[in-house]
């Protein structure tokens, strides 16, 4: 019966379902790496499995674009590996699902950025998802008066950072081959690291450890995490990719967020305490806000 009744779902729902499972397996994979590796290392492995990827996508099929926006390409590339730097950062310090929750307000602010520098039309919906996202984020926080802890200012930074570069997509999209503005930000997320690994050679990590680290040698297993963080990265993006051409953008954004319970469950797994009632409430808001947003665009 259950079988049955998996078949019968849109197929774009079964893509976005798989998309949400394994980018939260990435996740988990990434908070167990951080228990030996600096997220800005995790970010290096992350990134140069994908670089490579696209690299032989290349080989086979070169790239068809007229380009002409190189820096609002680098823009892109710039804030898709900062904000994934903080999510990795808030991987290794706060619960899986809050650190998922805090970067999946993305839609969100994507949804008021647009409004802001695309001249698109919001809506009384899109002005609701907004506050609820906020107010969710909030409850996640639960800040002590106007204190906030470097997590909070990082979580947010991840939804903020992410909502730059998919707004930059948008744009992007009418110069240049998708792979291309893929590499924008896998190439940034790979040079990057190996930058700021660098310089902490130099200087002292100290309240820096959220962009700076000294690499350190991965041994045994770890090898065999990295391997799989990179796979089931690049199995959460191509399943991502097919829900969204075969079902409409509302729909398969808004089960996209299956993304958060998914990563409830696989923290709880890794040792992770389940949300507090404030916690979960905001959590929730935080879903009802990006289903009010992907309902809008669908």
């Amino acid at each position: 019966m259950k079988i049955l009744l998996f078949k019968s779902i849109n197929d774009g729902v079964k893509y976005m379902l798989l998309a949400s499972f394994f980018f939260a397996i990435m996740g988990a994979f990434a908070k167990i790496l951080s228990d030996t590796m600096p997220p800005v290392e995790v970010v290096f492995f992350r990134n140069i499995i994908g670089v490579f990827l696209v690299l032989i996508s290349l080989m086979h099929s070169p790239l068809k674009q007229k380009g002409g926006r190189p820096f609002l390409l680098i823009f892109r590339g710039l804030m898709g590996f900062l904000a994934l730097l903080a999510f990795f950062y808030n991987i290794a310090h706060i619960s899986l699902a809050d650190a998922m929750t805090f970067s999946r307000t993305s839609p969100i602010f994507t949804a008021l950025f647009a409004a802001w520098f695309l001249r698109e039309s919001i809506g009384s919906k899109g002005w609701l998802a907004v506050f609820a996202g906020f107010l969710g984020v909030v409850f996640i926080m639960q800040p002590n008066g106007l204190s906030f802890s470097k997590t909070d200012l990082l979580g947010i930074f991840s939804g903020v950072g992410a909502a730059l570069a998919y707004t930059s997509v948008r744009e992007l999209k009418r110069y240049y081959d998708t792979r291309s503005i893929v590499l924008s930000f896998m190439g940034v997320g790979t040079i990057g690291p190996i930058i700021l690994m660098a310089i902490s050679h130099f200087v002292e990590v100290g309240k820096f450890d959220f962009i700076l680290g000294e690499f350190i040698m991965p041994r045994g297993i770890e090898w065999l995490y990295i391997a799989a963080l990179g796979v089931f990265a690049t199995l959460a993006q191509g399943y991502m990719t097919k829900a969204y051409g075969a079902t409409k953008a509302g729909i398969a954004g808004a089960v996209s967020y299956t993304n958060i319970l998914f990563s409830l469950l696989l923290g709880v797994m890794l040792g992770d305490n389940l949300p507090n009632l404030l916690g979960f409430f905001g959590i929730m808001l935080v879903i009802f806000g990006g289903i009010l947003v992907a309902k809008e665009k669908g």
